[in-house]
Order: structure tokens, then C-alpha cells, then sequence
């Protein structure tokens, strides 16, 4: 049976843990590894691979409250009640700073895109596991730094130019460049209410309805999908792709998922409509 984290101990991870996620927002290289070592000696006799799954569950209460995670510390969703508390107390004792930092990051935009890599692009998407709820009434000065990450339409219109690129090579290498030349940019020629992005093929020229999402962040961000979009990927499920592009301003890379957003997410409702009267 594992040892429960003593208090002095998640505060003195979290602690480290935000060390490098300020580090990180400010451009600057930092050692993990040196990182994870040096806390080792602050910690109860705890393995580089406890500390870093401590991080993984950090990088979850962060997602939870619209902050994004350290590149590289997938979330892990099991962590402990404690740990909760302990990173809201240093978010609020440093809020200032790291609103700062956040608002600078996610109004920051690629410059571009680099060339596409074909061959390294394509990876699997995560595992749809159990996401716990994370209650936490905090988010940086009222900010989900997330959701405004989100609605930057630059960082969308590069997710979207990445993805028409690989469409088009992906018919040009099956030989179907004709169809390749049909690819449609529907969210330019049609807008918000068609329910998707772009107009793609499959190899046997039937439709394929691509829906891009786009962050400059690591796989496992959350992204936003409206009403429209669900409702569109449920009437075209056999025909429905949503493309996640991440990691848009380093190397991006992607995964896809398809069918009926509803069946292959977890979803989770951010706003609701009140009607008095």
C-alpha cells in the first residue's frame, strides 16, 4: 500500500512544480530531471517516478482550474484531496505574477508554421479515461487562461492551414491529387454555421468533414466545441473527423477523432442559457 504525501511534502512539490511552470512562460530552459532530484531531497524517501506522477496530478488541478500544465507532465486525474488546496494557496499567494505571465502567454501567436513533417505528425490520440471534476472556485484573477487560448483566432487559422497541408499531401501520397484539388476551406467560404472546418476526401472520394482544434499547448489541453459543432458531428458521425493540433508554436503535431464527439469525449458544459419569465 503507498504512503500518503505528507502536507510539508505537497507543498513543497506543488511549490517546485510552479517554479518550472513560470520558468516556462517566461521562454526560458529549465532541467526536470534536476528539478525532480533536488526536491527528492526535501521529500520522505520518494522516487523520481512518485514525484513525477505527483506532477502528472498538479497538471490535472491546473487543467481544472483553466491554467495550462507543463509541457511534458501529462495530467493524471487520481490525485489525492489534499493536493487540491495546497495549489490553490500558491496560486493565490502568487496571482499577480502569474496572471501576468499567463495573459502575455496566451495572447502570444506563432509566427508561423514550420514545414510540414508528414512522416512525424500523426500520433494516437490519449485514452478517453474517467476525468475526475476539479472543484476548485479559483481561476487566475476570474481568467480561464484556457478558454482564451482557445477563442485566438490567429492560433486557430494556422491550426486550420495545418491541417489543409496535410490533407492535401495525404491525397497527393495516395495517388488522388484531383480530390486533393476539391479540398474545401469551408470555414472561410461558409463560416460558423456549417459545423466544421474543412472539406476533405477519403481514399474512395467520400466526404470527409473535418472540424480543426488548435493550442500552443501540450495533447491533453482541453479544447471547446459549440452546440453546432456536437450537433453536426452527431448527424455526420460516419463522415466526421476532429483534428487536435498541439504544440502549434514548437514542433505541431496531431491526432484525430471520429464520429460522434459525444461518444469518443468527455464532455463538460461550461455555460448555460437562463431564460426569467
Amino acid at each position: 500500500m503507498s504512503r500518503g504525501w505528507s502536507r510539508a511534502e505537497v507543498e513543497a512539490t506543488v511549490a517546485d512544480y510552479l517554479d518550472m511552470l513560470f520558468v516556462e512562460l517566461t521562454g526560458k530552459k529549465y532541467n526536470k530531471t534536476e528539478h525532480r532530484r533536488n526536491l527528492q531531497l526535501k521529500l520522505d524517501a520518494r522516487s523520481e517516478r512518485a514525484i513525477e506522477s505527483k506532477h502528472q496530478n498538479i497538471s490535472a488541478v491546473l487543467i481544472g482550474m483553466g491554467i495550462p500544465y507543463i509541457n511534458g507532465y501529462k495530467p493524471l486525474y487520481n490525485f489525492q484531496r489534499s493536493l487540491l488546496p495546497e495549489v490553490v494557496s500558491h496560486l493565490v499567494a502568487q496571482r499577480f505574477e502569474l496572471h501576468r505571465l499567463l495573459e502575455v502567454d496566451v495572447k502570444k501567436s506563432p509566427a508561423g508554421l514550420p514545414k510540414l513533417d508528414f512522416e512525424a505528425v500523426l500520433e494516437e490520440p490519449p485514452k478517453k479515461d474517467k476525468i475526475s471534476e476539479v472543484k476548485a472556485n479559483y481561476h487566475a484573477n476570474n481568467i480561464n487562461y484556457l478558454e482564451r487560448e482557445a477563442r485566438n483566432q490567429v492560433i486557430g487559422d494556422l491550426g486550420e492551414a495545418f491541417v489543409l497541408a496535410y490533407e492535401k499531401e495525404r491525397l497527393e501520397r495516395l495517388s488522388k491529387g484531383f480530390l486533393a484539388d476539391r479540398i474545401e476551406h469551408v470555414a472561410r467560404t461558409e463560416g460558423p454555421s456549417a459545423g466544421y472546418d474543412i472539406r476533405s476526401y477519403n481514399q474512395d472520394g467520400s466526404d470527409k468533414f473535418i472540424e480543426v482544434k488548435a493550442t500552443k499547448y501540450g495533447k491533453s489541453i482541453p479544447f471547446f466545441v459549440t452546440p453546432n459543432e456536437l450537433r453536426f458531428s452527431q448527424k455526420n458521425a460516419n463522415r466526421y473527423f476532429l483534428y487536435r493540433v498541439f504544440e502549434l508554436n514548437t514542433k505541431p503535431k496531431m491526432f484525430h477523432l471520429t464520429g460522434d464527439l459525444a461518444s469518443v469525449c468527455n464532455l463538460k458544459p461550461t455555460e448555460f442559457m437562463a431564460v426569467v419569465g
